[in-house]
């Protein structure tokens, strides 16, 4: 990689990257390259094999910056935003036009006519909330892939790398990006039911539901959201659908939820899904849903030699996912197997929940000696330690036929391994070389 000076003021004005990760690096690409970006994590700046030139964030000049386009990950108070011209989220860039009648004429003209050449017309579903966002963006997508459906967005897919074409995008939605988009709206919203999470990025729990349920306020009449009930939405001419209960949602979109090979969270997933598919296309095919293919690592059963069931629930990185496989598996004595980063939200929820159920708590990760100190307040039976490992070795002598062995974490496993996949297949190994006897 060649070396560049750092920027210059510019009588022109130019787009600028704030953030050099996936999503930012997409949109340079399919706009040309040749962009400037600015990041935290480079202190001295080079040109990629795009031609594009990264800079050092305290590089950045405001006054020779027309529009930034931004990483979803780019915190609220990072001094890059608070010295942006014009910031642009990728939802917006692609599936918005009012941004563009919002920049003065003589702006428009410095920038690439590439921008204001993306195709923008198409339907889209949004899916967000705290747990279950891939599951239910999955399930979408294969109940209307007959219908050009495409997934991105926090799914892996950047929406600079779909189909312009597709005529529906299915897009999983993250928290970050609904805090960043301003002009952008669904034609579908899906707001699964939300705890408290990524409190250190939103500031607190008030800001986290207000970036969920902000798509509601850009909405128009004639577009859908399905809102847990629980929360109050913002005043919107959208149509709202409050739901609580499965059976809320089959009898309203004419279905049957017992038909559903689904249960716990994955049910709920699923009728959220069908909802979805009656409200675009008049349809609701219980039987297709029934062929779609669960991820791994999220409430995966395995039954060890001994005949005894483990669930590997690793990419349970939250309170609700972990609240959610509890209550999935309440009817059989529970130890959980839970911790990690769990990213500045309170855990006494989760607590609780052990007390009324009678489950053994297994604490691991960074936050483990927090959790065995709220589980012994509560009368939580609890075992602290210091790896994954150590847990499963003490909890297979003790697991018992008809109890259930849970890995279900409440949070982010970066504090020890590289990602909740690995987390996961580590106990999935474990649980595969138990012996007969």
């Amino acid at each position: 990689m060649a070396s560049v000076a750092a920027p210059t003021s510019h009588i022109m004005k130019r787009l600028s990257f704030f953030g050099y990760g996936k999503t930012t690096r997409a949109i340079a690409r399919v706009l040309g390259g040749g962009f400037d970006f600015f990041d935290d994590r480079f202190e001295r700046p080079f040109v990629d094999d795009g031609g594009n030139r990264i800079h050092p964030s305290a590089d950045f000049d405001p006054s020779a910056s027309a529009l930034e386009i931004l990483t979803p990950s780019i915190r609220p108070n990072s001094p890059l935003l608070q010295a942006a011209s014009f910031p642009l989220s990728e939802y917006d860039l692609f599936l918005s036009d009012r941004w563009i009648e919002r920049l003065d004429p003589s702006i428009r003209r410095t920038l690439p006519a590439a921008l204001f050449a993306l195709p923008r017309k198409r339907r889209t579903v949004w899916i967000s909330g705290t747990n279950g966002k891939t599951t239910t963006t999955g399930m979408i997508t294969h109940l209307l892939s007959s219908r050009g459906a495409q997934s991105g967005g926090n799914i892996g897919t950047p929406l600079a790398d779909l189909d312009p074409q597709s005529p529906l995008w299915i897009l999983e939605t993250s928290s970050f990006t609904l805090h960043h988009t301003r002009f952008a709206s669904p034609d579908v919203y899906v707001l699964l039911p939300i705890t408290p999470d990524h409190i250190d990025w939103h500031g607190s729990e008030e800001a986290y539901t207000a970036d969920k349920l902000s798509p509601l306020v850009r909405m128009k009449e004639g577009e859908a959201a399905l809102i847990p009930a629980a929360l109050t939405p913002p005043h919107t001419p959208a149509w709202v659908i409050p739901y609580r209960e499965v059976s809320e949602l089959g009898q309203r979109f004419g279905f049957d939820p017992d038909a559903l090979r689904y249960k716990g969270a994955f049910l709920e997933d699923a009728a959220l899904a069908l909802s979805v598919s009656r409200i675009l296309f008049d349809d609701a095919d219980t039987e297709a849903l029934n062929r779609f293919g669960l991820e791994p690592h999220r409430q995966q059963e395995i039954v060890d030699a001994k005949g005894r069931l483990w669930v590997n629930d690793s990419k349970a990185t939250n309170l609700d996912a972990a609240l959610k496989a509890i209550e999935t598996y309440r009817d059989r004595p529970i130890h959980l197997i839970a911790g990690g980063d769990d990213k500045g939200v309170d855990m006494e929820p989760l607590i609780r929940r052990l007390a009324q159920t009678g489950a053994t708590l297994y604490a691991i990760g960074s936050n483990d000696r927090r959790l065995e100190a709220l589980a012994k307040a509560h009368g939580v039976p609890v075992y602290a330690f210091a790896t994954l490992d150590e847990a499963l070795r003490a909890l297979e002598p003790r697991l018992k036929a008809g109890e259930v062995a849970l890995l279900s974490p409440a949070a982010s496993s970066l504090d020890q391994y590289p990602s909740y996949a690995k987390r996961g297949e580590e106990f999935l190994d474990f649980v595969r070389r138990i012996p007969e006897n």
